[in-house]
């Protein structure tokens, strides 16, 4: 090879090889991917891991990786949906060994949502490794909570497995008063909180929210490469009704939903995509909920035409753009069905986290308004939560 040629082809290469470190460094890895991060924590240790169908390391499922690792991993303990992830929202699920590996999996979202001492005994450490949305109602976080007073009680180490927030680009909504906690809203955060699960942890663990003020022995691994500025799309489908990206954008928007008398869209091919109802006026839009076994059994308006609203087709830049919950939607439908006394029923205000919000909508308010009526209070959180950010904020 002649000379010039060897040296512009050796110059092509060393680009290209620069290059390709780079987007080779960019990737986004999660918590429980970084596994030399972890595994020398985990070995010698009786560990039990709190686990859905997310909690994957590439195609496998962390579980199983550990168990090829030899690490001791001697119970499961399943969220809402289950440890596999096939089951109905609030739907009670019962505890259960795992036909994969043997081990017993024990359910916190059935007899009971916290870990008894029974569950904890034997136990060394917990890992907690799920992917959440970043949305106040969304019970993964509750879940965590009570297991790290579980852990807190029973002198057992709490160890996260961070995983992006795909809705951790902002902060929005009413921030919940304490006299509406529920297992839908435990603490005073906005609806959209902007935080990782383990930034959350940090909060719930210094701030003193936990039951008595207990803290437990927290540990995190954080994710490589992402922040509050970066896109995530998901690799998994979080729970069995957020089917893609655009349902998990508009989940903080379209749940609202839910302590109505609209449906959206639960039954269909399209969940938090959609909106209507039997009685919505007549549009060119029309789905029909249907049972579909592990994803909506018993949907709202079981086989009756609903009229509405299409959002499948929105474009991901418009919530990206707008950062925040969208009420007009909320608002509009109220109007259309004539302001009906009936709109809204007890489980809006655990979701909304306090009553002003439907009462502003009742009375009229434009959503440019109720969204000025919240402002700061957001602020105050904004000055709490910078406090237990790991990852470089949004602005």
């Amino acid at each position: 090879m002649k000379p010039k040629l060897f040296k512009r082809n050796a110059i092509l290469f060393l680009i290209f090889y620069f290059l390709s470190g780079l987007f080779v460094c960019a990737q986004i890895k999660t918590g429980a991917e970084r596994t030399e991060e972890y595994l020398l924590v985990l070995e010698g240790k009786n560990v039990g891991i709190v686990a859905n169908h997310t909690s994957m390391i590439g195609s496998t499922h962390l579980v199983d990786s550990l168990l090829s690792l030899n690490i001791k991993v001697t119970k499961i303990f399943g969220p809402e949906h289950g440890f596999r992830g096939s089951n109905d929202a609030g739907m009670a699920i019962k505890d259960d060994v795992d036909q994969a590996t043997g081990l017993p999996v024990i359910s916190l979202y059935g007899s009971h949502r916290k870990p008894t001492r029974k569950d904890m005994a034997g136990i060394d450490l917990i890992i907690f490794d799920i992917q959440d949305v970043g949305v106040r109602f969304y019970t993964y976080i509750s879940t965590m909570q009570y297991v790290m007073e579980a852990c807190a009680e029973n002198n057992v180490d709490f160890f996260v497995l961070d995983r992006p927030n795909p809705n951790g680009f902002y902060i929005d909504g009413p921030v919940l008063e304490p006299e509406y906690k529920s297992f839908v809203g435990k603490q005073p955060i906005p609806v959209v909180h902007g935080m990782t699960v383990a930034e959350y942890a940090r909060m719930l663990n210094e701030e003193g929210w936990m039951e008595n003020g207990m803290k437990c022995n927290l540990q995190y691994v954080t994710c490589a490469n992402w922040d509050h500025r970066t896109y995530y799309e998901l690799p998994v489908r979080p729970s069995p009704n957020l089917p893609n990206m655009i349902s998990i954008y508009l989940y903080p928007s379209l749940c609202l939903f839910e302590g109505t008398l609209m449906s959206i869209g639960r039954g269909t091919d399209t969940p938090f995509q959609v909106y209507g109802h039997p009685d919505y006026p007549l549009t060119a839009f029309s789905f029909t909920p249907r049972s579909i076994p592990g994803v909506a059994t018993n949907p709202k308006y079981l086989e009756e035409r609903c009229s509405g609203v299409d959002l499948t087709d929105l474009p991901i830049n418009f919530i990206r753009d707008n950062r925040g919950i969208i009420l007009h939607w909320l608002i509009d439908a109220y109007k259309q069905l004539n302001e009906n006394d009936d709109f809204f029923n007890n489980y809006f205000v655990k979701l909304a986290g306090t009553t002003k919000l439907q009462e502003l909508i009742e009375d009229g308010t434009s959503s440019a308004v109720i969204r000025a009526d919240w402002k700061k209070d957001l602020q105050k959180f904004q000055q709490i939560r910078k406090k237990y950010l790991l990852y470089r904020d949004f602005e």
